[in-house]
């Protein structure tokens, strides 16, 4: 298979592994000694518990999605390398008068290439109801 039938590459696993170590180090914070029928532990209503915990978990949850909407880009070092190259590998070489150029659109000229798209011109006037 080519790394361009994968969903993820490099960056969005990298991305998920460290937003879910992020999620369980605040979970981990969470966590503690809790409150019995014998003895209140005031702690579970700390500073750390209720609110630094949350936001730690909530910024690995943030990182868990966007490593997974993140959309790798699509490089192709095979076409790219082969673009750059222009021939220089296979050592092919034409002569001037054997390359041919195209101009943009003349007018006046009826043989001359167009790069630009067509426009759809429709008349609304025109069409039955």
């Amino acid at each position: 298979m080519n790394k361009r039938d994968y969903a993820f590459d490099r960056t969005n696993f990298i991305l998920l592994a460290a937003g879910m170590v992020v999620v369980i180090i605040g979970f981990i914070l969470m966590s503690g000694g809790s409150s019995t029928e014998e003895a209140f532990n005031p702690d579970i209503f700390g500073t750390m518990r209720t609110k630094i915990a949350p936001v730690v978990c909530l910024i690995g949850f943030l990182s868990l999605i966007y490593g997974i909407v993140r959309k790798p880009k699509d490089t192709d070092p095979e076409i790219t390398t082969s673009l750059a190259s222009n021939n220089s590998q296979t050592g092919i070489t034409t002569p001037d008068s054997q390359k041919s150029t195209i101009s943009p659109a003349n007018p006046t000229d009826p043989v001359s290439i167009s790069t630009k798209p067509a426009k759809l011109i429709t008349n609304n006037k025109n069409r039955k109801k």
